[in-house]
């Protein structure tokens, strides 16, 4: 008999190949909901339809058995950096802060983007970049750094705990890691940066008027 093939280890090392932190994001990079990720390791099985599509610049050998380049053929070329462009390739670039304008380009929807950045794993449908400044998320996320969002509609207090989002409320925006209050009806918004200039905040439910998943986030680099 032939080697079975061990499912949760291809889904391990899709996280290893595209630095994906958790299930949750391998979960968003997926297409997927994060239950589907929870079940698939639980049942030793996946989507191969939906993993030949999304994993393109993986090597297939490698990824299911762990042998050979990790790379497709393609893809030893070069290594896939971070690029602008005006052609549509990628997702769209907008040159304003999330913290101090991000609303112009939610309620103005005739505003067109700056440009593109074409940087998989991120050239996913419904994801934008923009600008990020502040130091609470330090060090995970940098003042400058710009960061790619993509707005979810599932309740907050429903996705997963301790992940990085984007937070609007009627008075501000911030960008925090988020886990449910012990207060009922209540969320907790996590600093990354341990200095005691930034502390938690504890904020109702109520107040979120609209939740943005961080995928993720890169040095500025044009």
């Amino acid at each position: 008999m032939g080697n079975i093939l061990d499912k949760p280890l291809v889904l391990d090392r899709i996280k290893e190949y595209y630095k994906l932190k958790g299930n949750a994001e391998l979960a968003r990079f997926l297409g997927v909901a994060p239950n589907t990720i929870t079940n698939w390791y639980g049942r030793k099985t996946f989507d191969i339809d939906v993993i030949y599509t999304k994993c393109v610049d993986i090597d297939m050998n490698w990824l299911l058995t762990g042998e050979g380049n990790m790379l497709s053929s393609d893809s030893e070329k070069e290594e896939k950096l971070p690029s602008v462009n005006q052609t549509y390739e990628g997702a769209p670039y907008f040159n304003v802060d999330f913290i101090g304008g991000f609303d112009v380009i939610v309620n103005d929807q005739t505003r067109n983007p700056d440009f593109y950045i074409n940087y998989p794993p991120y050239n996913q449908e419904g994801v934008v970049w923009c600008n990020l400044t502040g130091h609470s998320m330090e060090p995970e996320i940098s003042n400058g750094d710009i960061i790619a969002l993509r707005e979810v509609t599932t309740p907050i207090q429903y996705l997963p705990a301790g992940e990085i989002y984007g937070i609007v409320t009627e008075e501000y925006r911030t960008v925090k890691r988020v886990r449910l209050s012990q207060k009922e009806g209540f969320v907790r918004l996590i600093p990354s940066n341990k200095s005691e200039e930034f502390c938690e905040q504890e904020i109702p439910i109520s107040m979120i008027l609209k939740v943005y998943a961080v995928l993720g986030s890169i040095r500025k680099f044009f």
